[in-house]
């Protein structure tokens, strides 16, 4: 569910108002449902929409969701209490429905630069230019950078550093953080449905945490989660330009050097390592204590401790021998160049 700090419901809303709003065909359903938010699968309650395409298995699902958008060969796997919406594009189709349902709060035209339900704490730092939004929590002795956001119902912790130009929405910053000039925390991550048309994009409705300790150098984006939540877990350290992207989770003490970049649902543990440029694809777990090389490609899982690089990453030592034999074999059957006139059979 939307966390109404930052999300507003529009619901209850009857299912059959919202398919018909929609476009989507509600053909055998029972239209009076009533539907107030929405929800992952397996994290949904009674009253939430929620949808199910590409899942794995073939079992029932544990889901207490009033209805899913399904495609007709997987409704069998839901359990009775759960209305089985057909669709043909269940993500794209709830694509569509989910800005009908749930809108993210935003700034009031005719508000004032720093809103008056806005909880500041004594010495705190406000610079020129910066906007607090409704709701916003600011700890004691926290210094908030010239032309900062400071979106609705976020809250930051004590004695941070909130550099010039960093946008934050739908998040919660612990003690002790300091974030560089032009950094975004919270802005929605990349969700997009395909079909046959043009893409669309499915809205975000989770949160970004970053705990206590956490430093974020200039230009980092944190993206909040698509459901749940995208955690920057306590002392870990980011430099410039790194990307997380919605759902992962780093542990403690976790590096991440410069452009390095993580896709949706990454695991980190605590005190991995990354270097300059390391890129990790989607749903891909890096253990405890475990390092990926700079300029590596990661795209399956890295156990705790273990050093990594190349691309595709492998383990380090089997990365080297086989650079080692391709450089040997090229040396073996390297082309001489050759005088004009001259054939060269090497």
């Amino acid at each position: 569910m939307a966390d109404p700090r930052f999300f507003l419901s529009k619901g209850p809303i009857p299912v059959g108002s919202l398919l018909a709003a929609a476009s989507i065909s509600a053909d055998g359903v029972d239209s009076r449902l009533q539907i107030s938010g929405l929800a992952a699968l397996t994290d949904a309650q009674p009253g939430d929409l929620a949808f199910l395409e590409g899942a794995k298995g073939s079992g029932l699902i544990d889901t207490r969701a009033t209805a899913c958008l399904v495609r007709a060969k997987d409704a069998a796997r839901l359990p009775s209490s759960t209305l089985a919406i057909p669709s043909n594009h269940p993500r794209l189709d709830f694509a569509k429905i989910a800005p009908l349902l749930v809108t993210r709060r935003d700034f009031s035209p005719d508000a004032p630069r720093i809103d008056p339900s806005a909880i500041i704490a004594d010495g705190v730092i406000i610079g020129p230019g910066a906007v607090i939004g409704a709701g916003a929590e600011i700890g004691e002795g926290t210094r908030i950078g010239a032309n900062a956001v400071i979106g609705p119902g976020c809250c930051i912790g004590r004695a941070c550093t909130i550099g010039s130009g960093v946008v934050t929405m739908c998040a919660f910053i612990g003690d002790r953080v300091t974030i560089g000039a032009n950094s975004v925390i919270g802005e929605a991550g990349f969700g997009v449905a395909l079909d046959a048309g043009p893409p669309v994009d499915v809205p975000q409705i989770g949160r970004a945490i970053i705990q206590d300790g956490v430093s974020l150098g200039a230009m980092v984006c944190v993206d909040r989660g698509a459901f749940g939540d995208t955690i920057v877990g306590e002392n870990s350290k980011l430099d410039n330009q790194v990307q997380i992207a919605h759902n992962c989770v780093l542990g403690r003490g976790v590096v991440m050097a410069a452009q390095s970049g993580l896709s949706g649902s990454v695991t980190l543990g605590d005190g991995a390592v990354l270097g300059g440029q390391v890129g990790i694809a989607d749903h891909t777990k890096v253990g405890a204590g475990a390092v990926v090389m700079g300029k590596s490609g990661t795209f399956s899982d890295v156990p705790a401790r273990e050093v990594w690089g190349g691309y595709p990453a492998r383990p380090r030592a089997l990365w080297l021998r086989e650079t080692a034999s391709l450089v040997r074999l090229a040396r073996k059957n390297r082309v001489r160049p050759s005088r004009e006139g001259e054939q060269n059979d090497d």
